[in-house]
Order: C-alpha cells, then structure tokens, then sequence
C-alpha cells in the first residue's frame, strides 16, 4: 500500500512514522517540564511594537504613530487600541517589551527567533520543534512537531539533527474550504475492507522476508509501517485534526477566518498530544502606510489569541501549555516618509502565556521612542533558554552536530526567573 507521498513542506506521514519508529529505542534525557505542550504563534515580516503591544503615547506624532493606547485588565498595563480583546485577558500573560538582537534581514531574524542561534555559514541550527521533537519524541501516536498550515520557513527545521525530527505539515490551511490534513484520509477507491486486505497482504510479504533474513531494517519497516496503519486506523488521531468535531459558536468565537482556525486547531493538537505546533498568520512587513496595514491584519489576530488563551484557560490546559508571540524584530521608532515603519532589531515585543509562565505582567521596556532596551533587556538566547526551561529541557546540553561535535541546544542563554510563576 502506498501512503501519503504528498508534495509540500515537512514530513510526510510516512517519513514521520519511521521517525517515530525509532524513536521508541531512544533514552529521552530531558523530563517534561510544568509546559507539556507549546504553540508557537509566529507573524512574519517584523511587527510592530508600538502599534500593538507596548504603544508611546506622550512620544512625538513622528514616532507615537497613529492609534491610541487603551487600558487592560491589569491596573498600570497598557496596549494599542488594536488590541482590545487581548487587553481583557492582560492577566493571563507576560508581555516582553525589552527584545533585542542585531539581526535586520528577515532570513537573520527569522533564523534568530527559530533557533536561539544567529545564523551560521559553518552549520545549520535545529529549531525549537525539532529539538523537543528529539529530547521527547512522540506522544498518544501522534507527531510530535506540527506545522500549520506548512511548514513556513527553512529555520523551523530540523538543522544538524536528523531529518526524523522535522516538522508534519497538514498540507492545506484550516480556513480553506474541504480542509483535509494530508496523508490522514484514504484514497477514494480504498475502502476499509480493501485498507484491511491491503494490510494483511504487506504483513505476510514482511513475514515472508523476515523468515528469510533477519534485519533491523525490516523491523524497523514493520514497526513503522504498523504506525502507519495504526494512526490512519484510529479514530481519536484522525480526530485530533478534525474542525468539524468543533461547536460552531466556539469557531465563531475564534473566527472563521485563518488566525481563528488555525489557532483552533493549534488547541486541538496540543489536547490530543502533539508537543508543539508552530502557526503563522498574516504578513507584517509594514513599510508604507502602516496604519492601513495593522487595521487589516490585527482585528482577526487580536479575537483568536484572546480567545485561544481564554479556551485553554477554561479547559484547565492553559498550566500545562505555553504559547508563544514572536516576529522577526520591531519596526523602526519613527514614521518614514510613505507612512511605514522599517525593519528595527534593536528592540521588540514578545509575549508568553500558560506554561508556568506569570500573567498580568510585562517584562522589561524600550525608551521613550521605543528604539533601544531601557530596561531587562532580553537576548534570543535568553528568550530560547526560559522556553526550553519551562518545557523541562536543559539549554545548556550538548547535541551531537556533525563532524561530530558537541553543541548546546543554546549558547551562553539564561533563564528569566521574574517571569516564572512560582510553584505552589
């Protein structure tokens, strides 16, 4: 039988499968941390700071850009006025306004916030789902790493480490009408009774060879090929990908647009076991008239992160899952002549919530004119190193990178202890 040789980005089932087939032989060093799960919202093209979370009001016209701030939840925590859904549920995240690298490129950035590495011509580093990936490996027969829709860049692979430990991409967007994962459905002249005989058919040919030979690899195509079977066959994994299994109030809440339905089914997959989804939504390179730009992409964006937040809060999962805002870096403090805002490493807004990880706060802040840290300032590696330490992954361990050397997951990275919520 063949299953799901499907073009796109990330794993095919197949690929994924004999990842996890090898995986059951390995010694996982790493122990879960208080986040079992993260979702990785990332919004490409470099966000704007000041329009959204950490907004200068008493800055010059020039810089201060052109909406409002508007109050939150948490008394003394202020956002855009773009956000005012998210500005209701302030209590449940921390927000870091003191983000910095030097990386102005896209490509640089992206590899940046990824990785936890700048980037490299000597070697490619793994990103954060291909680490735990390989320091946990699968969970409740399903994929470990999940990109949605697909895999969005280079960097969100799997580096030096092995090819097993790269993302499965669903192959199609949740919003799009017919929405079908890949590799998940049968073919439509394949029923159950012919699925079963095809079954049947492979195991006696596998038992014909083995008796034959006896061979790791044959085992281990057994054993993957039984995974196969198995996630194609059950019910509750097939289910796990499923928006139709949703109330449609609850997609109406999120939104029926692709920030809402991708960050539905992001809630989805961490419920059902995936370890780590990583979403993108919109494009936020926002050179000319940027305030066109935010009212066109932000009101969906604002609705579905609110309400994820609130949905994992109200399912008792928001403890155990950790979500995660980034961009490449900020835009620059001062309006340029075609109403933009440019590329601005130097400093940026993050945002995490659930995991372990304190609400109601912000960490860290810019200047007046939000150009560089005034206080806390926080590195990519620091930033890699508190996600991974919440996850129950030591930072500092070496992985073995071809040649073959040891490198740490990440370098020289801390673990920001004031936003960690203390244990009871």
């Amino acid at each position: 039988m063949q299953v799901g040789f499907a073009a796109g980005l990330g794993l095919s089932l197949p690929e994924l499968l004999k990842v996890e087939a090898r995986a059951e032989a390995k010694f996982y060093e790493s122990k879960e941390g208080v986040a079992k799960s993260l979702i990785h919202i990332y919004l490409p093209g470099g966000m704007a700071h000041q329009e959204t979370w950490d907004p200068k009001p008493f800055a010059p016209t020039e810089y201060r850009g052109p909406f409002n701030p508007i109050k939150t939840n948490v008394t003394g925590i202020e956002f855009s006025e773009n956000f005012k859904n998210l500005a209701k549920v302030a209590d449940k995240m921390t927000v870091i306004r003191s983000m910095t690298h030097g990386e102005a490129a896209h490509e640089r950035g992206t590899h940046n916030m990824f990785t936890g590495y700048r980037p490299s011509p000597a070697l490619k580093y793994p990103s954060f789902g291909s680490v735990i990936s390989h320091e946990f490996g699968p969970r409740k027969n399903l994929p470990p790493y999940v990109c949605v829709p697909n895999q969005p860049n280079e960097f969100a692979g799997t580096g030096y480490l092995s090819s097993m430990y790269g993302p499965f991409s669903l192959g199609s967007d949740p919003a799009s009408g017919g929405f079908k994962v890949r590799d998940l459905t049968l073919p439509g002249n394949v029923d159950g009774q012919r699925f079963d005989r095809r079954r049947t058919l492979l195991e006696a040919v596998d038992s014909h060879f083995r008796n034959m030979e006896k061979a790791d690899e044959i085992d281990a195509m057994d054993t993957f090929y039984n995974r196969a079977y198995g996630l194609i066959g059950s019910q509750e994994a097939r289910e796990a990908f499923d928006l139709d299994k949703e109330d449609d109030k609850l997609k109406e809440a999120y939104g029926k647009n692709q920030a809402g339905l991708r960050m539905l089914l992001a809630r989805r997959l961490v419920e059902s076991g995936v370890r780590l989804v990583t979403m993108t939504y919109g494009s936020w390179d926002m050179h000319d008239r940027i305030k066109d730009g935010i009212s066109r992409q932000v009101p969906d964006f604002d609705k579905a992160l609110a309400q994820l937040l609130t949905d994992l809060d109200q399912r008792g999962l928001l403890d155990s899952t950790m979500v995660m805002v980034s961009s490449e870096f900020g835009r620059t403090p001062k309006i340029n002549k075609t109403d933009g805002r440019d590329h601005w490493p130097k400093v940026f807004s993050t945002m995490l919530a659930g995991g372990g990880i304190k609400g109601g706060m912000v960490y860290g802040s810019s200047d007046s004119l939000a150009s560089e840290p005034d206080e806390n300032p926080v590195s990519v590696q620091d930033f890699a190193t508190t996600v991974y330490h919440q996850m129950g992954i030591n930072a500092d361990k070496e992985l073995i990178a071809p040649g073959p050397r040891p490198i740490e997951i990440v370098d020289g990275g801390k673990v920001i202890n004031e936003i960690i919520a203390k244990s009871a």
